[in-house]
């Protein structure tokens, strides 16, 4: 199976701070990938240099087998960042999206109604108006409606009520199940994950400390406690291998 995105020894530095550690990521394209870790763990900092926002102090990264240099690349990416402010407040909504639409050829004006009206978008409302909730929705059509072949989801269903939340997980099956993609999603909420997750990576202050498939995960936990019979759930499990490193 080939890989979505692929890091060799990504390392990324801010002065005398290491975001990224020698970091090896290898995303099998058509998984969903949960990348979890405490704040400041670098989990921003790789999603940055996967859009070519940032570029790495070494190492390299590729997107679909494009360097993240490569302006092809970005084109290939529907991501919903973790901070919630509209880049142009003045637009209305529906000016945005029509705005936004035309950068990708491959837009999908159908899904891209269907999205609308599921997610509830007013479109005459200005973005630089909407609330938490509202704009986070806003983001959400803007990222998948031009079907990419990955989806970069940083703390997805912050600023949603459950209600919400439900619908955007639904959204994410839905939109695999119809388009071929890969996900990587950064999120501290993971038990809502749980169902979507195939892989997961556990970064710890810039360093990758393990990757591996959902279920193997777990299994590495209980093979490390044979004391203790019960299978842990994914998020229980993912915790215990932060404590285990914190042990080392």
């Amino acid at each position: 199976m080939s890989n979505a995105v692929e890091t060799k020894s990504l390392s990324k530095r801010y002065d005398d701070q290491v975001a990224l550690d020698r970091v090896d990521f290898q995303v099998p394209e058509g998984a969903v990938y949960v990348l979890v870790g405490a704040n400041g763990a670098g989990k921003s900092s790789t999603f940055k240099i996967l859009l070519n926002l940032e570029r790495p102090t070494s190492g390299n990264a590729t997107i679909l087998g494009l360097d993240t240099a490569d302006p092809h690349a970005r084109a290939q990416i529907g991501y919903v960042p973790e901070q919630q402010e509209s880049p142009y407040p003045w637009m209305t909504c529906g000016r945005l999206i029509q705005h936004v639409a035309a950068f990708y050829p491959s837009w999908d004006s159908s899904y891209a109604e269907h999205l609308i009206e599921t997610l509830d978008i007013r479109m005459n409302k200005k973005s630089g108006a909407l609330s938490k909730g509202e704009l986070r929705r806003l983001q959400l059509v803007i990222a998948m409606a031009h079907r990419p072949p990955l989806l970069l989801l940083d703390e997805p269903t912050e600023g949603l009520d459950p209600v919400a939340r439900k619908q955007l997980l639904t959204l994410i099956s839905e939109h695999l199940s119809d388009s071929p993609s890969t996900v990587m999603i950064s999120t501290h909420h993971l038990h809502e994950v749980d169902s979507l997750t195939d892989y997961v990576g556990v970064l710890k202050q810039g360093k990758l400390v393990a990757q591996m498939q959902r279920d193997e995960l777990r299994q590495h936990v209980a093979n490390q406690r044979p004391d203790d019979a019960r299978p842990l759930p994914f998020e229980d499990a993912v915790v215990a291998v932060l404590s285990e490193e914190n042990t080392r």
